[in-house]
């Protein structure tokens, strides 16, 4: 294992994220910010608690995932998107470095930027709403699984992408809409049972709901299968990832 090679990646990409904090984290921030201020004051003064637990603590879980998601799959499609489109994607091609550490170097350091992301936004909540974790192994173990999952789904889209709109396109018009339709800001509970079921089908319900049982110990799904949802996911999208590096798809476009 190339080791230094590894370190190199995961520098350059984790100084791109200094040299641009206000996009990189404070934008997040202000937004979840915002998230607070209008769900959580204006209507959730209007909304009695959800299963004890009150709507503006409620909502935590759910904006820390929606940010995570997005910010997950941004950072990764960017980072391996732009040597393709700069043409040093043959540098790194050509260097003594083995597919496998080039994913460690990207996906490791985008998986380490959503974590911190997610953890500035949890001490922001504070400020808000009195927190509880009940679960706090359970909360790390979600919040990792999920960073490396969607840092490797970033870097999948990058390698696809041929153009920065296509970079927007999946986080835009398919996870966007799945984390608001996946209890982000609501309980499955109080759906009618034929859009529970309907909502089911959405991924992005299972690592919301294990992710809201360790703070609250509530769970729209069972823990473990909100647990083995998350790894299958991530082994789809390694499998994914070994196929590419394997067939050199859209590697050198």
């Amino acid at each position: 294992m190339n080791w230094r090679a590894i370190w190199a990646i995961y520098y350059f990409e984790m100084a791109r994220t200094a040299r641009t904090l206000m996009q990189s984290i404070l934008s997040p921030v202000i937004s979840t910010s915002l998230y607070f201020v209008v769900f959580g004051a204006a209507i959730g003064s209007r909304i009695t608690d959800i299963d004890g637990v009150s709507y503006g603590a409620f909502l935590v879980p759910g904006l820390i995932m929606l940010m995570l998601l997005m910010q997950s799959t941004s950072n990764a499609s960017f980072g391996i998107y732009f040597p393709k489109f700069t043409g040093t994607i043959y540098e790194l091609l050509s260097a003594p470095i083995s597919f496998v550490e080039i994913v460690i170097g990207y996906v490791g350091a985008a998986a380490t930027k959503s974590i911190i992301l997610g953890l500035i936004i949890l001490a922001t909540a504070g400020l808000f709403v009195p927190l509880e974790i009940q679960h706090p192994f359970f909360m790390a173990l979600f919040l990792i699984l999920t960073s490396v999952t969607f840092s490797l789904l970033g870097f999948i889209i990058g390698i696809w992408a041929d153009g920065f709109e296509k970079l927007q396109i999946v986080p835009l018009l398919i996870i966007t809409p799945l984390t608001f339709l996946g209890g982000s800001f609501y309980s499955l509970s109080m759906l009618p049972p034929f859009w529970q079921t309907v909502t089911l089908f959405n991924p992005v319900v299972y690592l919301v709901s294990g992710f809201r049982w360790s703070f609250y110990g509530i769970a729209d799904v069972a823990v473990g299968v909100s647990l083995a949802a998350t790894a299958l996911f991530l082994i789809v999208c390694l499998a994914i990832v070994w196929w590419i590096f394997r067939t050199g798809y859209k590697l050198k476009n």
